[in-house]
């Protein structure tokens, strides 16, 4: 009898002892899932706005156009890849959309950034229709605004696929005198 409570009790420690290892190693995942592993938006990171080519002709009419060259940097956070989806980069001037530049769906490792460039032509004609486009030549300045919003999926250890997006948007300023461009960016994270 006393050698079958010895083996009872060594059953109930070992089964205890399992239990609580369970017990600890799930808490440590939740606790890892809910904070180093939880999936994290990108963040854009506006780099430059460079102005790649500029020719207006204004008599006997307005043509010509103007190329922009636009660079971000995404920072994927995550320790998962990021996987964003096609996505366009608009231009507006004085609110009126003049210009798309497409942006083609790629893959950011994890813990990694990724430069991503975009060129856009904006045509004289899209800007002319605007009523203050003669006030701003006379000037020798636009101002532009951009916005390009990344969306894709997290893959956090292929077992997770969550939603992620990201949004920049800047204000860029054409210098016609000397042909230059210069911006000032921000940028957006929706969790």
């Amino acid at each position: 009898m006393g050698k079958e409570f010895k083996v009872k009790r060594k059953w109930k420690f070992c089964c205890a002892v399992t239990a609580i290892l369970i017990i600890v190693i799930a808490v440590v995942l939740v606790t890892l899932a809910f904070t180093l592993f939880k999936p994290k938006d990108p963040k854009i990171i506006p780099q430059s706005v460079t102005l790649e080519g500029f020719r207006l002709v204004v008599f006997p009419s307005i043509t010509g156009n103007l190329s922009l060259e636009l660079a971000v940097t995404v920072d994927n956070r995550n320790y998962g890849g990021f996987d964003y989806d096609n996505s366009t980069a608009y231009i507006n001037y004085r609110g009126n959309l003049v210009a798309e530049a497409p942006i083609g769906k790629d893959t950011i490792r994890p813990r990694s950034k990724h430069n991503v460039s975009a060129s856009v032509i904006i045509f004289a004609d899209r800007l002319a229709a605007d009523g203050n486009f003669l006030n701003d030549f006379l000037a020798g300045v636009f101002n532009f605004t951009s916005s390009t919003r990344l969306q894709g999926k997290v893959n956090v250890f292929n077992i997770f696929k969550l939603k992620a997006s990201s949004s920049s948007s800047c204000n860029i300023t054409v210098f016609i005198q000397n042909q230059t461009a210069d911006s000032v960016c921000t940028s957006k994270i929706r969790l």
